[in-house]
């Protein structure tokens, strides 16, 4: 089961259905070999503005800007209970990011949530061969779940 609470930061549109979130969460715990049948799984997502993006990147990530998606992972595991943790997103980098690479937001969306909860499970893209597991991870979730290839558009 997964524990899946989405919140919008005053302001920010949250007019997504949660349930493509869901599952996308869903296929990468399935990815990442997550048994979510024994434990409940728990994430929080909150959708924000540029201030508040800037604001946590810069004093999480000494990052002052807007980014797409930020990772705070909880790692915590009760019995019954593993708390990924929180994923932070920017609407208007995503639609903007969206636009750019010609992409539906729902489709790049989709992907900030596929991306960000590899974050939360230890994934990194800082090394290339880092970098070339994560991705390969991503293009195999996005493709089961019937997108295309989120980083075609950025080769």
């Amino acid at each position: 089961m997964i524990d899946f609470n989405l919140v919008a930061a005053p302001g920010v549109a949250a007019d997504c259905d949660e349930q493509p979130l869901i599952d996308a969460l869903a296929a990468v715990l399935d990815e990442a070999g997550i048994d979510r049948e024994s434990d409940e799984v728990s994430i929080d997502v909150r959708l924000v503005d540029e201030a508040e993006s800037a604001d946590l990147n810069g004093r999480f990530r000494d990052k002052p800007y807007a980014t797409n998606v930020l990772s705070f992972p909880a790692g915590a595991r009760l019995p019954g209970l593993r708390a990924l943790g929180d994923l932070v997103i920017c609407m208007p980098v995503v639609a903007k990011e969206a636009a750019a690479q010609g992409k539906t937001m729902d489709a790049h969306l989709l992907h900030m949530v596929v991306h960000g909860g590899f974050h939360l499970l230890g994934f990194d893209h800082i090394g290339d061969d880092e970098a070339d597991i994560m991705e390969a991870a991503e293009r195999r979730v996005m493709a089961q779940l019937g997108h295309e290839d989120p980083y075609a558009a950025s080769m």
